[in-house]
């Protein structure tokens, strides 16, 4: 089964960049300026942030689904730069670099696999994944924060 990974889609998070400090703050999401490099994933661009780089990080539910005991929402960053990433059956270098926890998720959003693996080995892992039909995505996240970055789709 071959699968494709996508990114977050860049008008939930466009506006916010009009926004003021305040006005972020009521949403509970902050503006920041990157400052390492390979320290700010953009969940849009799929890219890294480059030091000096705007951001805004907000959290964001990326496994909406009522009723599912696995309904998940997190931190994510986002490039005021950004470009939302077309969808990709390719392995971005953000998520190569990473140590990697995957979730793979049934059509009724219950969990059916896990592991936690080096980011050159996602590829792999998501053939595995998909080769088993109940598999409808896996979530991507890092292994250390424990941050959403992607979703693997199958085709």
């Amino acid at each position: 089964m071959t699968w494709t990974i996508h990114a977050l889609p860049l008008t939930l998070f466009r506006a916010m960049f009009d926004l003021t400090d305040v006005e972020l703050d009521a949403l509970g999401a902050r503006r920041m300026t990157a400052d390492a490099p390979h320290a700010a994933p953009c969940r849009v661009s799929l890219k890294d942030a480059t030091p000096g780089e705007r951001l805004i990080l907000v959290n964001h539910v990326h496994l909406d689904a009522p009723g599912s005991p696995y309904r998940q929402g997190g931190p994510v960053f986002v490039r005021e730069a950004a470009r939302e990433a077309a969808p990709t059956a390719e392995v971005p270098d953000m998520l190569a670099r990473r140590l990697l926890s995957v979730r793979a998720f049934d059509a009724d959003a219950l969990m059916i696999g896990a592991e936690v693996l080096d980011g050159r080995d996602l590829a792999n892992w998501l053939d595995r994944a998909f080769a088993d039909e109940a598999a409808s995505r896996v979530q991507i996240h890092t292994a250390r924060r424990g941050c959403f970055l992607a979703e693997a789709r199958p085709d």
